[in-house]
């Protein structure tokens, strides 16, 4: 990872920071699942400890080639008049490093319950003395609201950002750009 490429997301009278960041996240999205060869990271420099949003910039880390690679697909389309694309630029000497990970809350007991039951062969009764609706989660992360293709439900994609280390962590990037052990630059 020893390159980024930042995009800024321009100040808006009709959209917040947080919709323009959710529309081109999606479009980022699809752009890396089609895109299966590329190692891309992804991090959000404005984000703040204890934060519940995400801010208005967004950087790609990668190797050079993959950023290329990505910046060819045209997956900023329809977002270029609320941003600004930087150049693919080398990482300063200084950056930490930090993992930027996706986290999925058990938020729906009721789901839950009819996956235990499904597995289990039990009984709706059974499976909610074992899985009561206080056990549902609540994040306290700042999330993108994205809308799912297969289904067209919105869902909340919740992002922890790990504490800064010294030594990047080397891995591979999911579809999402997140890994739940490499490193990205922070800086």
């Amino acid at each position: 990872m020893n390159r980024y490429l930042e995009i800024k997301l321009l100040p808006d009278p009709d959209f917040s920071s947080g919709i323009l960041m959710n529309a081109l996240f999606s479009r980022l999205h699809l752009a890396l699942a089609a895109q299966r060869e590329v190692n891309i990271g992804i991090s959000f420099p404005d984000w703040k400890p204890n934060g519940l949003t995400l801010g208005a910039r967004l950087r790609l880390h990668g190797k050079g080639g993959d950023l290329e690679k990505i910046m060819q697909r045209e997956w900023t389309g329809g977002v270029q008049d609320h941003a600004t694309i930087g150049a693919i630029t080398e990482v300063p000497a200084h950056a930490g490093h930090r993992v930027v990970r996706r986290v999925q809350a058990k938020s729906n007991p009721e789901r839950e319950r009819r996956r235990l039951m499904r597995r289990k062969n039990i009984s709706a009764e059974a499976a909610r003395e074992i899985i009561p609706d206080s056990t549902a989660q609540r994040l306290k992360l700042p999330c993108l609201i994205l809308t799912s293709r297969s289904t067209g439900q919105q869902f909340r994609l919740f992002i922890e950002h790990l504490p800064l280390q010294e030594q990047a962590v080397e891995g591979t990037f999911g579809a999402y750009g997140f890994s739940p052990t490499a490193t990205v630059p922070w800086f």
